[in-house]
């Protein structure tokens, strides 16, 4: 008997099985989740497709580009168009360089500024430093660059540059339609080294040309000394990071020799840090008191109020001119209206607005109006300027044109140049005759007079060391009889009497 059969005795019968109606299909859980998965994808991609190629699609496909900025759709394509089809090569950096310009000069301010790597780095001397050059701060002004001030002891102060000068141009370069930028990087230059300007000063005066040797420009922001009575005077050329501190030490040095009344002095001073502007007038404006207001696009005025740190205690007058501007104006719109300190000389420039500027990745530089500024009281003096309390002008002399001293004046000349120099040798003592355009026997005695005076050969012809003496007398007479300086003090001695 064989197992089979021996097994199959011993097993229940199977029951017959039917044929089934149903099949089943069976796959594992990892593939069918994979199937759908699949299938989804597949399902989007054609959804995808017809909805935005199809004859009713409803889709369009833009770039991250387009859709966050589209107001920039316009400067690609220009770049795009120009990149493609220009005759020549591009310098892509430069081309880039150009928008950022044209974008910064289309805000019409004068203030605003884009200098690009090499400018950069070319005007990495900040404030507090000192540079070489001649010494004068400018702006941009309706296409023409002027000058706003001269730095105290600077080239430019000691060859006559006056606010409001216009350089037309530098080196017979025209600069019309520069930004103050570029005409900084051709007026700026080695020490020792010479730049000619051509200058107008008035509406109605021919242009005429000053050369200047650039030189070490001084750091130095403060300078006092003792006038008669015990009344003090210190001026401040510029606001920079170190002014405040000269400022405390001038004081302390002018207190101990005996200071009763103070005049503080911002001619021609052209402004600089926001913060040191409010420092200095922080001592003299009573504690809690607002010292100035600032304002930013969309958002309230901000009121910054004095402390109750050190404070100036004697009668203080202030003096101003048309070259004080900016952080010298916060200065003047503090101590006129929070302090009741009297301002003396003539209107001053008029700028009201803060800059911030900002380094961009490439080392190129952004520096845009991002604020105005109000006095105490909310005054925007932005192109206004501050108005003196007590108004007094330069004398006539104090604003003639400079004198070429390579040009020859003399016997016989008729020029636009004579009649300038007859009102300044008849200003500093000389009697040159009637004051006109003709170079004549009595010009040429004065001259001469001049001339022994000086040491000099006595040739009656102005030109040389002779136009540079004459010039020199006039500066050191606009510095002596100050009649801006004198009123100011009288100011002073009045309250100390009060």
């Amino acid at each position: 008997m064989d197992e089979n059969e021996q097994n199959g005795q011993n097993r229940s019968p199977e029951p017959e099985r039917q044929p089934s109606h149903n099949r089943y299909f069976r796959i594992k859980p990892f593939s069918f989740v994979m199937l759908i998965f699949t299938l989804v994808i597949l399902t989007a991609g054609i959804t995808f497709f017809a909805l935005t190629f199809g004859d009713d699609k409803v889709v369009e496909v833009v770039s991250p580009q387009k859709t966050e900025r589209q107001e920039f759709q316009k400067l690609y394509d220009a770049y795009d168009e120009i990149k493609k089809n220009y005759f020549e090569d591009i310098d892509d950096k430069a081309v880039l360089d150009g928008a950022i310009n044209g974008m910064v000069d289309s805000l019409d301010d004068p203030y605003s500024d884009y200098l690009n790597t090499e400018e950069t780095e070319n005007l990495m001397e900040n404030i507090s430093s000192s540079f070489q050059g001649i010494g004068a701060e400018i702006q941009e002004a309706d296409g023409y660059i002027k000058v706003v001030s001269p730095i105290k002891n600077s080239p430019a102060e000691k060859e006559g540059l006056l606010p409001n000068d216009l350089i037309q141009e530098v080196d017979g370069k025209s600069i019309q339609g520069m930004s103050s930028s570029e005409a900084v990087m051709l007026i700026r230059g080695e020490k020792g080294t010479t730049v000619t300007l051509t200058i107008k000063r008035g509406e109605k005066a021919e242009p005429f040309q000053v050369k200047i040797k650039r030189d070490d420009i001084p750091i130095e922001t403060v300078y006092a000394e003792m006038l008669d009575g015990g009344i003090a005077h210190i001026r401040m050329t510029t606001f920079s990071e170190h002014t405040y501190d000269e400022l405390l030490t001038a004081l302390d040095d002018m207190e101990a020799k005996g200071m009763k009344g103070l005049v503080l002095d911002v001619r021609q001073n052209p402004g600089g840090v926001l913060d040191g502007a409010m420092k200095i007038s922080d001592l003299f404006v009573e504690k809690g008191k607002t010292v100035l207001q600032t304002e930013e696009k969309g958002k309230k005025a901000i009121l910054y109020p004095a402390s109750g740190g050190r404070k100036v205690e004697v009668p203080v007058a202030l003096v101003v001119d048309d070259g004080s501007a900016s952080a010298s104006e916060i200065l003047a719109g503090a101590l006129k209206e929070s302090s009741d300190i009297p301002i003396v000389g003539i209107k001053t420039f008029g700028k009201g607005t803060v800059q911030s500027p900002k380094d961009l990745k490439d080392g190129s530089n952004l520096k845009i109006t991002t604020a105005k500024w109000l006095t105490p009281d909310g005054n925007w003096i932005h192109k206004k300027g501050i108005e003196p309390d007590v108004k007094v002008d330069y004398p006539s002399y104090a604003m003639l044109p400079f004198l070429d001293p390579s040009e020859e004046l003399k016997d016989g000349n008729v020029s636009s140049n004579t009649q300038p120099a007859k009102e300044m040798l008849k200003a500093v003592g000389y009697d040159p005759g009637k004051i006109d355009g003709l170079y004549d026997e009595k010009t040429i005695e004065a001259v001469k007079k001049l001339q022994k005076d000086l040491k000099l050969e006595e040739t009656g012809v102005l030109t040389g060391d002779t136009t540079i003496g004459l010039m020199n007398k006039l500066r050191e007479k606009i510095e002596k009889d100050d009649p801006q300086l004198l009123k100011a003090k009288e100011v002073v001695l009045e309250k100390i009497g009060k």
